[in-house]
């Protein structure tokens, strides 16, 4: 009987402790310190992301917006800082930098086998809380694709892919600091 009372008791403790560890994993998000995403936003309360003007060769229409856009659904979905226009505490400012296609692999007959589409970004991040934080650095990202297909039949898709990379890397770069 006594080990039955045991295994209650112990039944018992393990369900509080459980309990208070849900609770606590799931006050976390909102005390500013740390996300389930892994981003520290310590010290901030704000975040701008400046228009990403196309200063590649090749523009494509259009972007400059879906690359500032993403960026700040990124940074409204994995933290808990508000966007703000003008300057938050911590900021983002851009510029595409490179946008093209060009053959990767060559056939034995010489002509492109599979054509490697780019788009690389110049950013600065500014993080006023932790100076030490802030960055100016390219991220550059592609996608391969077969010499079958015309740029125009793949580019939007690829376009998508890249920009989610892309923004990977920046939010990464900006506030997840493994």
């Amino acid at each position: 009987m006594k080990s039955e009372s045991w295994n209650i008791f112990m039944n018992r403790a393990w369900k509080a402790g459980l309990v208070q560890t849900v609770l606590f994993l799931l006050m976390l998000p909102g005390c500013g310190i740390y996300s389930f995403s892994g981003a520290s936003t310590t010290g901030l309360s704000t975040v701008s992301i400046q228009y990403f003007q196309n200063r590649a060769s090749l523009v494509q229409p259009g972007l400059s917006q879906y690359i500032t856009d993403e960026l700040t659904d990124k940074c409204k979905a994995q933290t808990n800082l508000a966007i703000v226009n003008g300057l938050g505490d911590a900021n983002f400012e851009g510029e595409i930098i490179d946008y093209n296609t060009r053959p990767h692999t060559v056939s034995a007959d010489a002509n492109a086998a599979v054509n490697r589409f780019t788009i690389g970004v110049r950013v600065k991040f500014t993080n006023v809380a932790d100076p030490e934080k802030s960055f100016e650095q390219t991220f550059s990202r592609y996608e391969d694709y077969s010499s079958l297909s015309d740029l125009s039949e793949v580019e939007s898709q690829l376009s998508e892919r890249i920009v989610e990379m892309l923004v990977e890397d920046i939010f990464n770069a900006a506030f997840v600091n493994w």
